[in-house]
């Protein structure tokens, strides 16, 4: 088999017993040799395909350790609303979508962020103003709540008389009227669900094809998809059947609370024995502990600023029993768990599934850990879980409502990465896309330098918890694959692993470059997947 080498670049391999090379030759899907430029030209032979990097930066595909793959898709494709940074900016890009698409039947956005709206109270009546005659569906920036018009709630069937899910609020105005906020469980079960029903099958194609492009041409080469249902494996079968699969998955099927939790155990134990290939492998299960911080619906310890607090979106009675079934049937367990209450909760459960299946191989994840109390964090690493981080969710241009939500000193003390390494715990690190942003090394600036990515003007914020750039790298790539058991295949450059690799058009190490700022500036010239090029600018 003929190979290609890649020579005379700078290799960030990830790979302990040799961090840095200059070449490497790789052989069908799989990288043969990583080393010098000499070794690597013998190894490669004389009829070598050979690709000059001329001192280019080389390195592993990023592992996006949680991202929402169609659903960022689908956001390439709806108002962007993160930067608006008012109610009038809102509207202005709302009726400027409705404007632009006047066949839609449905005015969609994402990512209003709850600081732009006045007492982050959003209303029907305020988007009413501008979309009076179609529905609106706005999904927030934590994708945990989604604001609507009055059309919407007509389409939805939503009245005053609507029961709240379980785990979630239909908010209500002093009348008991629909505001046109859905927030939690009722995002999901009411909006979500209804907008799948309404989508085909052609919808959801497309818009995996536009996440897979916005990924690979990012840098990233797998990602762990934190919310599959049948719709989205549908999809993802549907293109690796037709060999349109560029970018690998690894995915955790969607625990509801509220429902009995056996079948749904079981369906993700049949999909996990049914899909594992290195292009769409089913690892595990996922459940919603709580909500988020900004909109006061994460668990906490203590109450937040206002005097009130969330109740968790499971209770410990139901989670533990569901966690320690999964963990049974030999399935991966990811918990969402963002507020102190909930992180301690998710621990509990997983100690609780320890104790009753006994000893086995494990390796479960709470997933953004945001706020975390003290006491807790040696826990990770007594019970082996890893922690699913995620830097861009600590962006200081997004941070002001999140602490004032806080109020005190825990504002001074979120998003503590080095805590959790520190204490021995695995540290894995995605983007929660398209809750933020999917380019990988933005999300690598923040982790190692505590400043905006967004606004690089901003001071950093907590640059005391920030982490050097290499150790950050690993996180997004080596680290990613072992915490989703893909480390045999990717995430380090290393002989017999999978050729998924990213070239960049300057070092990110380089200091002469100003090294974190590099990684801001640093483009993605070549992504190549199994040894194939996949995206080249």
């Amino acid at each position: 088999m003929r190979a290609t080498l890649y020579s005379n670049g700078r290799l960030f391999t990830g790979d302990p017993e040799r961090p840095t090379a200059e070449a490497m030759v790789v052989r069908g899907e799989r990288i043969d040799y990583v080393g010098d430029n000499g070794t690597a030209r013998t190894r490669a032979g004389t009829d070598a395909l050979e690709l000059d990097l001329a001192g280019r930066t080389v390195l592993p595909g990023f592992v996006d350790g949680h991202a929402h793959v169609l659903m960022t898709g689908e956001a390439q494709l709806k108002a962007h609303l993160t930067d608006a940074a008012d109610v009038a900016e809102i509207q202005r890009r709302v009726a400027a979508w409705a404007d632009t698409n006047p066949d839609a039947p449905r005015v969609l956005g994402r990512g209003w962020l709850f600081g732009a709206v006045p007492g982050g109270r959003p209303t029907r009546q305020l988007l009413d103003a501008v979309v009076p005659d179609r529905p609106v569906y706005l999904d927030a920036n934590d994708y945990h709540s989604v604001w609507v018009n009055t059309a919407a709630l007509a389409e939805l069937g939503v009245t005053r008389d609507t029961p709240d899910p379980v785990g979630g609020r239909i908010v209500r105005d002093t009348d008991g009227e629909p505001t046109g906020h859905l927030e939690e469980t009722a995002a999901i079960e009411i909006v979500w669900s209804f907008l799948a029903e309404a989508s085909s099958d052609t919808d959801r194609d497309r818009a995996l094809m536009a996440a897979a492009h916005a990924y690979l041409s990012s840098g990233v080469t797998s990602a762990v998809d934190m919310a599959l249902d049948e719709r989205n494996v549908a999809a993802m079968v549907r293109a690796e059947r037709d060999g349109r699969l560029d970018l690998r998955v690894v995915g955790h099927w969607l625990i509801h609370p509220g429902i009995d939790h056996g079948p749904q155990i079981e369906r993700a134990a049949e999909l996990a024995r049914t899909h594992r290939s290195e292009r769409l492998r089913v690892t595990g299960v996922k459940f919603i502990v709580d909500g988020v911080i900004d909109g006061c619906t994460a668990t906490m310890l203590k109450p937040y600023a206002d005097g009130s607090n969330a109740d968790p979106i499971w209770t410990a009675d139901a989670l533990a029993p569901a966690v320690a079934a999964a963990d049974a049937a030999g399935l991966q367990v990811a918990l969402h768990a963002i507020g102190d209450g909930a992180v301690r909760m998710a621990l509990d459960a997983l100690e609780h599934a320890a104790a009753v299946n006994g000893p086995r191989p494990r390796r479960h994840r709470i997933e953004h850990l945001e706020y975390v109390d003290p006491a807790d964090v040696p826990r990770l690493a007594q019970l082996g879980v890893t922690a699913s981080m995620q830097p861009v969710h600590a962006d200081p241009a997004i941070r002001d409502n999140w602490a004032a939500m806080l109020g005190d000193e825990r504002a001074e003390r979120g998003f503590a990465w080095p805590e959790f390494s520190g204490a021995g715990a695995k540290l894995a690190f995605g983007t929660d896309a398209p809750t933020a942003p999917h380019p990988p090394l933005p999300n690598i600036y923040i982790a190692t330098t505590r400043k905006s990515a967004l606004d690089p003007e901003l001071p950093a914020r907590q640059p005391d918890l920030a982490i050097p750039a290499p150790d950050a790298l690993v996180h997004g790539t080596a680290d990613s694959a072992w915490a989703c058991r893909a480390e045999d295949d990717v995430g380090r450059l290393r002989a017999g692993l999978l050729a998924d690799f990213v070239v960049l058009d300057r070092d990110p190490f380089d200091h002469a470059d100003g090294a974190a700022e590099a990684l801001l500036r640093a483009r993605v010239l070549r992504t190549v997947v199994g040894g194939r090029t996949v995206c080249r600018s």
